[in-house]
Formats: structure tokens, sequence, C-alpha cells
């Protein structure tokens, strides 16, 4: 018994000072990885901070050189805020922050703290910008207002799009009514497009007061539907996934290849042809729109009889792709 107790006490002994080496020994490693975590971190904010204040210079620029010298009013805040500057002369960049701002203290309540955070920096940004390019476009102005007017437009609703495209490609927000949005959605169970779609029309058809104009109402209505467009078209081009669906005899090559040169993974699924009754294997590759020049390529060059299916995806989420939202 006194035997049989000793060697519990001696086996405990030797448990703790192998547990404390580990822990001496790992714990360099641990920090060390925490902290190349923490700088992977760091510099993705940045990156994302750097095309935010560029996508929102771009909004910026369409919005002070072609859209404000036209007296075109689109949707949401910046409608509101050109309203404001065709009627009052209140400088745009200083109503841009007063509004948003106050709608972050009225809807504080039903907005989460990451999306709160991002308006803010987001908002500041376009204000300081605005601010700054609103009165150097007025005082060199590139266009001459009422020439070429849908032109005009046209060139501020693609940048304003691509502007935009690029902010919430990077997961920024330019707050504006989507703040209100929210705050219907939450306690009134509005639907997201039809509260966008009802505050748009309201703010574009309300030119008319000022301008007595059914033209200024379809202008700000062709904006919106282009910079709707343009953004679309950014963040769907960045993310837009393609499936390839490959049957070809030299299939254990063409997968070798996509996997070591293309860098994607390849799923091996055993079919059978219905008319020849033969046994076939099927490649299943997700790639990213950019890369598919690069598998047909490589497809060719190994077999160029293979049987190539390609669609498009509306999204892949997982590694490799979009983080599950």
């Amino acid at each position: 018994m006194h035997h049989k107790y000793c060697d519990n006490i001696v086996d405990t002994t030797l448990n703790c000072i192998i547990l404390t080496q580990f822990l001496i020994h790992s714990t360099p490693f641990m920090a060390e990885e925490n902290i190349i975590t923490k700088k992977s971190k760091q510099k993705k904010s940045l990156k994302d901070l750097f095309f935010i204040t560029f996508g929102i210079l771009l909004y910026a620029f369409g919005y002070t050189a072609f859209i404000l010298p036209e007296q075109v009013v689109m949707g949401g805040v910046s409608g509101i805020s050109a309203l404001l500057f065709y009627a009052f002369k209140l400088p745009p960049g200083v109503s841009i922050y007063v509004l948003n701002i106050s709608m972050l203290l009225i809807a504080f309540r039903a907005l989460t703290r990451q999306f709160t955070i991002r308006t803010i920096i987001g908002v500041t940004i376009m204000s300081i910008l605005i601010g700054l390019l609103q009165p150097l476009m007025q005082a060199f102005p590139i266009i001459t207002a009422g020439e070429d007017k849908f032109m005009h437009v046209l060139i501020g609703g693609a940048l304003g799009g691509a502007g935009l495209g690029i902010v919430f490609s990077h997961n920024g927000s330019t707050g504006g009514t989507d703040i209100i949005i929210a705050l219907l959605n939450k306690y009134f169970r509005v639907s997201f497009g039809r509260a966008m779609q009802f505050i748009d029309i309201t703010i574009i058809s309300s030119s008319y007061l000022l301008f007595n104009s059914m033209e200024t109402i379809v202008y700000g209505v062709a904006f919106t539907l282009i910079a709707s467009y343009v953004c679309d078209y950014v963040i769907n081009g960045s993310r837009q996934t393609v499936q390839f669906i490959i049957i070809s005899k030299e299939y254990e090559k063409i997968a070798d290849t996509i996997n070591h040169k293309v860098h994607r993974g390849v799923t091996v699924i055993e079919g059978k042809g219905w008319y020849s009754k033969k046994e076939v294997d099927i490649l299943i590759v997700l790639a990213r729109k950019y890369e598919s020049q690069d598998v047909f390529s490589y497809i060719k060059r190994i077999d160029p009889y293979a049987m190539v299916s390609q669609s498009f995806c509306h999204g892949v989420f997982g590694e490799g792709f979009d983080k599950i939202k």
C-alpha cells in the first residue's frame, strides 16, 4: 500500500514536470504565433482602410465634379445633402456628416458595434473628402454644366458605383439611409429592398418641389440605376466563381496540374456513361473567374478532346473563397 502511494506521488510529480517543461517551451511559440496573427490582422486592416479611402475618393470625385454642378438629386443621404446644397448652399460635406451621425444616434440600439464603428470611419472620410473637393470643383470645374448632362450623370454614376463597390468589397460602410433601413427592418420587419426603394424614390421625387422639373427626377433615377449596376458589377466581379465539370481519360494528369499549377482543389467523382455503359471519372473544380483561362489552357494541353462544362456560381464560401457570412 505504501509503495503504491509512493508510486502515485512519483507519477504525479513526473507529469507536473513534463507539463511545466511543455508550457515553458511552447509559450514562446504560442506568443510568436499570436504576434504573427496580430500583424496579419493589422496588415489586412490597413489594406482595407486604403481601399475604403480610395473607393470613397472615387465616389466623392464623381459626386462633386459631375453630379452637384448638374443639380441632380439621387437617393440616400447624398441626395438629401444635394437638396440642402441647392436650396440653402449648405456645404454637402457638413450635412452628410451631421445627418449620418444623427441617424446613428437615433438607431444606435438597433445597430451592431462593428457596423457603427465602420460607419463612423466611412462617414468621416467621406465628409472630409467631399468637404475638400466640393469648393475645389466649384472654383476649377472640369465640366460645363448643362452641356451633355446625361453623359455627366453617366460618368458620375459610374464613378460613384465603382467607389461604393470597392468600399463594400473591403467591409466598409458609408452609412446613409442603410441606418434607418436597419432600424425599420428590426422593429417593423420591413424588407431591406423595399425600404431602400421607398426611401430613395421619396428623396428623388422631392427634387420636384425645388426645381419643378420631371427631368431632374429622371436624371436622379438614372444616376441611382447606373451606380447600383456598377456597384454590383465591382462586388461580384471581384468574387465571381466558376465551376468546371471535366470528363477526360487523362483526368489524373489534369487533376494534378490544376492542383499544382492553379492551386485549386479537385474532386473526383465516379460516374457511368449511360450510352456507352462505361465507367468514367469526373473532375469538379471551383476557381475564380480570372483563373478560368489557365484551367482551360492546361486541359487543352493535356487532352484537347476532353469534355468540359463551365458554369458561374452565385457564391462559394469556405477555404480559398469567401468567408461564410
